[in-house]
């Protein structure tokens, strides 16, 4: 009997039985076990993918605002981010969605500005947001429920008193209470200002 068992497992083609661990692992609830978790990286990982493409397109293109685009962690890492690029001959400005390396998406923007480039060197993602909450943002995370929204670097957004200072602002959200925004100086790592709004 035993040898007339072993005999059919066997004869089992290894398609099918490939199938059948599968059946068993999702039947015992281990779907995230066969799905292949998406990488995810601090907003500095993701310029030179999006840097050769801009050049691609645009020889004289320079990165003028990153942003998350998809959620982000408490190390200040995403799945995905987006990089917009200003060409000056164009006068037109293409962002870049990067995952894992590439480009996931490259979009025209629809409408006409002309914005300055950000700083050559720049506190990655997770420095900015290690500034941000030591300022105000874990404070505000623990007295309202609040969560880690958005993070993006431009030049001269969100600090009047410095036009020319590249800035990342660190935006919470709460359920019942205004947003939370900081800003923190891109270069020292130093929160400049906070608001809620």
């Amino acid at each position: 009997m035993s040898d007339q068992g072993f005999g059919i497992v066997r004869r089992v083609p290894p398609f099918r039985l490939t199938w059948i661990l599968t059946a068993g692992l999702l039947a015992l609830g281990a779907p995230r076990l066969l799905a292949r978790e998406q990488p995810r990286f601090a907003a500095h990982a993701g310029v030179a993918a999006a840097c050769a493409a801009a050049t691609i397109w645009a020889p004289d293109a320079f990165l003028v605002y990153l942003e998350n685009d998809e959620s982000l962690d408490d190390a200040g890492t995403s799945g995905r981010w987006g990089y917009l690029f200003f060409s000056p001959s164009l006068k037109q400005a293409r962002g870049y969605s990067i995952r894992d390396g590439k480009v996931l998406t490259a979009e025209d923007l629809q409408m006409s500005f002309e914005a300055p480039p950000v700083a050559s060197q720049w506190i990655d993602s997770g420095a900015a947001l290690a500034a941000a909450e030591e300022g105000a943002g874990r404070e505000f995370r623990r007295d309202h429920a609040g969560r880690l929204e958005t993070m993006l670097l431009a030049r001269g957004a969100f600090h009047d008193q410095d036009p020319d200072l590249t800035t990342w602002t660190v935006i919470y959200s709460a359920p019942h209470a205004p947003s939370l925004f900081v800003v923190v100086d891109a270069a020292e790592g130093k929160v400049r200002r906070t608001w809620r709004g």
